[in-house]
């Protein structure tokens, strides 16, 4: 991706938006920094959610008085608005999920146990990935005899891509990969990796949950068959999540779960299931979920999405400009923004990363410390575990700066 010509958001309009963002932790100004596990909700996502529990609270698809349409209308454009905004062909290639964790699973399970892989048929994965893309294709592997096999990463943080040649063979079923790490930033080629896996005949399963929030993404273009990413980390409220996958495998998987909106017919000794995507949907959903996160589209729309991955390019290169003069201090990923978002992993010699964490806390700064549930990748880099700085559209240079100044208090801690 070509880096944007340089742009800043108006943070402190943004910052406006966000209640939380107002408060203080120790006397200190809030410097929240942990995006990448959970973003921040503007006061219009919140009151969107909380105008349809105290305005037209009703379930969907199955009332005909007023309440029930108005809730039927808001979530079914809710799905309409995320179609748009990951430019699928169609609202019905959207499934609404619980998180990123489940669109996964609920395509390891409905399209791998339960449909196209047989005993001894491949699964590729790489070294960089969520846990939740890695633990669904284990449950594959146990149950069906699956072989998984994984591409590596190079010290700079990119994917040994050569490595494909040799991993992709005519039993390969199943080519899977984040489009952003959550650890390194590294931003994947995608594209090229799913007209790899299409040329031997597998399909091409993203994860796009750290990707989606912070950059333009256009699903035709990559030929993703599924792809799936979080709400809550893209200003929308937890518990929903998104999966998209081409008409024909949508329609070629099983669902996750039975009961409900799903099915289409009942009767003792049989059942049918409902059309794509309501036969995903079992029971009651989570309408607020799916209105508020049409809202977060919306807001993020409003902005544009060139323009917040412009933003946090330039956020990024400050800050690892800034980090790399300060002795001591390791980051991981590559050096170049174009290639990566607004994740940085860092180490600091001497210091533990939840030590690191807990005296950035005193000086009001939010960031992880752990493995980030990416133990692979960890063990890869032969880390125990990594601090984490992740940046947004309500953060700026002065954040940056905090985090600066709060490392080298860490620093003096322990010097």
């Amino acid at each position: 991706m070509a880096k944007p010509a340089k742009v800043m958001l108006n943070v402190p309009a943004i910052k406006a938006d966000f209640p939380i963002l107002q408060r203080t932790i120790r006397d200190k100004r809030l410097v929240y920094l942990d995006s990448a596990a959970t973003s921040q909700k503007p006061k219009q996502v919140i009151d969107a959610t909380s105008d349809f529990y105290s305005r037209y609270n009703a379930n969907v698809h199955r009332a005909i008085y007023e309440l029930g349409e108005e809730s039927t209308r808001e979530y079914e454009g809710a799905r309409e608005k995320i179609a748009a905004f990951i430019q699928a062909k169609s609202p019905t290639e959207i499934a609404f999920t619980k998180s990123t964790t489940e669109s996964l699973n609920l395509v390891a399970y409905g399209y791998g146990l339960k449909g196209k892989i047989q005993k001894g048929d491949e699964i590729v994965g790489t070294v960089m990935e969520h846990h939740s893309n890695h633990v669904p294709w284990h449950f594959v592997k146990d149950h069906k005899g699956a072989v998984l096999k994984y591409v590596d990463v190079k010290d700079d943080g990119t994917l040994r891509m050569e490595q494909y040649d040799d991993l992709l063979t005519d039993r390969t079923k199943i080519v899977t990969v984040s489009l952003c790490s959550n650890v390194l930033g590294t931003i994947n080629p995608v594209k090229e990796i799913a007209k790899r896996a299409h040329e031997v005949g597998a399909i091409c399963v993203v994860d796009a949950a750290q990707a989606a929030p912070h950059m333009p993404i256009d699903v035709q273009d990559l030929d993703a068959d599924f792809l799936a990413f979080s709400g809550h980390k893209m200003l929308g409220p937890t518990g929903i999540g998104v999966l998209y996958g081409k008409q024909e495998l949508f329609e070629a998987t099983e669902p996750l779960l039975g009961g409900g909106e799903m099915i289409r017919e009942v009767h003792l000794g049989s059942a049918k299931w409902n059309d794509v995507p309501y036969k995903f949907e079992g029971g009651t959903p989570n309408i607020a979920g799916a209105i508020g996160l049409g809202v977060a589209v919306d807001y993020l729309t409003k902005i544009g999405m060139e323009a917040v991955r412009g933003h946090e390019m330039e956020i990024t290169e400050y800050a690892l400009e800034k980090l790399a003069r300060l002795k001591g201090v390791q980051t991981y990923g590559p050096k170049d923004v174009k290639k990566r978002a607004g994740v940085v992993s860092f180490t600091i010699d001497g210091a533990h990363p939840h030590d690191i964490a807990s005296i950035l806390d005193v000086e009001g700064i939010c960031v992880r410390s752990g493995h980030h549930c990416a133990q692979p990748l960890m063990e890869r880099f032969n880390l125990p575990a990594t601090a984490r700085a992740s940046f947004y559209i309500y953060n700026d240079m002065d954040d940056a700066d905090a985090l600066v100044a709060g490392i080298k208090k860490v620093q003096e801690v322990f010097a």
